[in-house]
């Protein structure tokens, strides 16, 4: 099955999660994080704000500052694909994006290469860790220097989704980087091979 197909099945399954259970796996999600240590050996993490049924990051983000970790957001470029990140924290000064996603004011940038841990949205993911993303490819352009490192990998990369977006298999491009990691509300899947 081609991506385009891919895409627009595996949106209308996460569409499809019902309010309430969204709120069930953004809770359950945060313990599962917690228990596995996911925000502990980070100190600066990239979030992203949900937008068009992305599973809702706020939970890990809020216990990310209850931490004291600095906690960053994408900032969408002008021209080109490639995010930066702006720092955010309880009294920052937001705006909105072209995309109508809310984005940190007069943040001093960082290059995703400056964090520690990256947190992702994702349309589907699968058992090898590869990701399918809205097809906008903002994340493969902004993660393709990490095609280049052989031993030293930073950012960490964990996709965070439902259940119901894993699937077995999906197409990929040379372009595409594999994730260490998805988080789920059941289960914290780790990618041995891309370590």
């Amino acid at each position: 099955m081609d991506k385009y197909t891919l895409r627009r099945q595996l949106k209308v399954a996460r569409n499809a999660v019902p309010p309430i259970q969204r709120r069930h796996a953004a809770r359950a999600s945060l313990r599962l994080a917690l228990r596995h240590g996911l925000l502990l050996r980070a100190q600066r993490i990239g979030f992203y704000l949900p937008n068009g049924g992305e599973f809702d990051s706020h939970p890990l983000l809020n216990q990310a500052m209850l931490m004291q970790r600095e906690c960053y957001l994408p900032l969408v470029p002008r021209r080109g694909r490639i995010l930066r990140f702006g720092r955010v924290g309880r009294t920052t000064r937001m705006t909105t994006n072209r995309y109508g996603i809310a984005e940190p004011m007069d943040a001093q940038p960082l290059r995703a290469r400056q964090l520690d841990l990256l947190l992702i949205p994702l349309v589907g993911f699968d058992c090898q860790g590869y990701r399918l993303g809205m097809g906008g490819g903002y994340y493969d352009a902004t993660l393709a220097f990490m095609h280049h490192r052989r031993l030293w990998r930073k950012p960490r990369l964990v996709g965070v989704a439902y259940e119901c977006q894993r699937v077995e298999m999906l197409p990929h491009d040379p372009w595409d980087m594999p994730l260490d990691a998805v988080l789920t509300e059941r289960r914290l899947y780790r990618f041995i091979a891309n370590d």
